[in-house]
């Protein structure tokens, strides 16, 4: 036995009470990842996104946050995986997702804070929002004056003055930007603890309809969805949420998402203005705002974005073996370029 060894053996077995396998290097966790479909993120990631864990993308609008999500969608949902889109401000474009890409067919998308009145009026193609006995066509009257001749032209104009003062009320009819628009007060929200056993907050206002709501409804859903399993990719969508309502959602709520996905082994992107997930997000993007592309003098032709890796907690294991060189740095920002489908291969 060499005296390295010895000596080895001596200080673990001192050790061994306070420090066990104090000498022995850490095992390297290895973390699977997949594939964003932009070969730019993959190389700066090694890979991708990691699965079983938060990765939550931080940037103010237009910084490439959705187009980013869109893509690792349509990677997933072509290999044949179910992902879901939790979407808090009712701003997804399946339209969009489908030119990107996604099997539609394999997303869920929850639509929070909308009702079934919603589509309980039509609109027009003006924009007025038209009640739907106006739009019903009357029924077919037989007799003399019925049965595809029309009805008699005395009553033609019964009831037209009672549709042209629906259409001409002031919440019906758009309003105009040259005249000042009365300012309405609103009341300060106040966020009392809620008894339930998960610590969540209720909101308790009297004024205009607060998107706490909304955010508590897309959190009880993305709640379900990361413990029933089943899903390889869940998006949470806060992106059009102001960051004084983002940061106030609870610490021990991302934590509790964490363990969640780590079980399921899915990934869950969450889309922020502010950074807010904390210590329990795997791995923190940071997106700059997006440059619109000058190729041509007169046409739109794309948008360049630029993202940043502010935290990444999966980073390789050093070894404690001190090198005398300096060892190569990472790099740690990436920028890639999306164009529009008028442009053509280029």
């Amino acid at each position: 036995m060499s005296s390295t060894t010895a000596i080895r053996l001596q200080i673990e077995a001192a050790l061994a009470r306070r420090i066990p396998s104090a000498l022995t290097l850490a095992p390297r966790l290895l973390r699977s990842t997949a594939g964003v479909g932009i070969a730019e993120v993959d190389a700066l990631l090694d890979g991708g996104i990691p699965l079983g864990a938060i990765t939550e993308m931080v940037g103010p609008e237009c910084s490439g946050r959705t187009s980013f999500a869109l893509s690792f969608l349509s990677r997933m949902t072509q290999a044949g995986k179910v992902c879901a889109w939790v979407d808090v401000s009712d701003s997804f474009h399946p339209e969009s997702a489908a030119a990107e890409g996604v099997d539609l067919s394999r997303l869920l998308w929850i639509r929070c804070g909308v009702t079934a009145s919603t589509n309980a009026s039509q609109t027009s193609a003006n924009g007025f929002a038209l009640p739907r006995k106006y739009l019903v066509p009357p029924p077919a009257r037989k007799g003399l004056h019925g049965g595809g001749f029309g009805p008699h032209p005395r009553n033609e104009v019964k009831g037209l003055s009672e549709a042209v003062g629906d259409l001409l009320r002031p919440e019906t009819i758009a309003p105009h930007c040259a005249e000042p628009q009365r300012r309405i007060g609103h009341k300060r929200e106040v966020f009392e603890p809620n008894p339930s056993p998960r610590g969540s907050y209720k909101a308790k206002s009297s004024g205009p309809a607060k998107p706490w709501s909304r955010i508590e409804q897309a959190l009880r859903t993305t709640d379900l969805l990361v413990q029933a399993g089943g899903f390889s990719a869940i998006v949470l969508d806060m992106g059009s949420i102001s960051p004084e309502y983002a940061s106030r959602v609870p610490l021990a709520t991302w934590f509790r998402y964490r363990a969640a996905a780590e079980k399921s082994q899915a990934s869950l992107l969450l889309l922020t203005q502010h950074a807010c997930a904390k210590s329990a997000a795997g791995l923190v993007l940071r997106l700059q705002p997006g440059i619109a592309l000058r190729e041509e003098r007169t046409v739109f032709t794309g948008m360049e974005y630029r993202v940043d890796v502010a935290r990444e907690r999966f980073n390789p294991v050093s070894t404690n073996v001190v090198s005398l060189r300096k060892p190569p740095q990472r790099t740690t920002e990436a920028a890639w370029r999306s164009r529009m489908a008028w442009t053509g291969p280029r």
